[in-house]
């Protein structure tokens, strides 16, 4: 394949490798397009492939275990050369990627928060006390519970059809999603309440897509970095650098979120304990070009505070 001038010109054809759910192939089809608005030529086509994560339907997902749960099976598809490409959430990523692998290019990041749709259209303050909410993450569970410590949490997993369907049928007041893929995939009007930052701190990554490459690969990387989005990749490689010095997974009740204002990075991370009783926060700022070094002396800050015991209990306890 030729290298990057050429490839306006090219009728190559790309592999992308993605999961086979709503979100993932609208996630996939969106780079696709991308990419070919870049270079009218090329062709690229999907290939679709079933993870852990997506055969596991009736065990929450914190029962599950494991890092890499939802892009194991893409990532070795991708090791092989079955695939050229991988397009993942970037929030299922683990901090740190297998050996060979690389990040290729983040685009410009959806919004990062998380939403709480109920049946009722009540915002969180003014659901019912002992509220049934679905989530399938232990991120939001801790942080729902530590500001609602009446409401109960039941397991919610499937697409969004699915889980939209458990609303309607009564067995649950309400749903906390990530507004992103509701955003994506039109369902925005459905949305009751866009949750604060101050309530619910998004998951590291959440909003931004991953376009995964082979590590220095001369034919996919100048391709890919036509779509990246400067701004996104220092905030979301500061908000990684803090779940990869915690060795976090999407699986522990951890969150960080940043953003870069007049070139001054600003970044809040946030370690729980499941139950929400013991929630430790903080933020940090410093130049946008050190944000890495900024997410991991985060890190180091909440682990010094006793992050250290709570992810270690974590680990005891799975």
């Amino acid at each position: 394949m030729p290298s990057g001038k050429n490839l306006a010109a090219a009728s190559e054809k790309i592999v992308i490798g993605t999961r086979g759910s709503q979100l993932a192939l609208w996630q996939a089809n969106w780079v696709k397009s991308a990419l070919k608005k870049k270079y009218s030529d090329l062709c690229v086509e999907l290939s679709v492939i079933k993870t852990r994560g997506d055969k596991i339907l009736d065990v929450a997902l914190a029962k599950v275990g494991g890092k890499g749960l939802f892009v194991k099976e893409i990532e070795d598809a991708l090791l092989a050369g079955r695939i050229d490409l991988a397009v993942h959430s970037m929030k299922d990523m683990p901090g740190e990627l297998p050996k060979g692998l690389e990040i290729g290019a983040i685009p410009v990041r959806e919004i990062s928060k998380d939403v709480l749709i109920s049946r009722d259209n009540k915002p969180f303050s003014k659901l019912k006390h002992g509220a049934c909410i679905g989530t399938s993450s232990l991120r939001r569970e801790a942080q729902l519970r530590h500001f609602r410590s009446d409401v109960e949490i039941v397991p919610l997993r499937g697409n969004l059809d699915t889980r939209f369907s458990k609303l309607a049928d009564g067995k649950m007041d309400a749903i906390v999603l990530a507004a992103a893929g509701v955003i994506r995939l039109g369902m925005g009007d459905r949305i009751t309440e866009v949750l604060d930052e101050s309530i619910m701190l998004p998951a590291v990554g959440q909003g931004a897509l991953c376009i995964e490459i082979r590590k220095d690969d001369p034919d996919i990387s100048p391709i890919v970095s036509a779509i990246d989005h400067a701004n996104t990749r220092i905030v979301v490689l500061g908000e990684r650098a803090f779940l990869n010095r915690l060795e976090g997974g999407c699986q522990v009740p951890v969150a960080a979120h940043g953003h870069v204002e007049n070139g001054i990075f600003f970044i809040t991370g946030m370690v729980s304990e499941l139950d929400g009783s013991v929630m430790l926060r903080e933020t940090l700022s410093g130049p946008e070009e050190e944000s890495e070094k900024i997410g991991v002396e985060l890190a180091q800050l909440l682990l010094q505070r006793g992050a250290k015991d709570i992810l270690q209990k974590l680990k005891v306890d799975g």
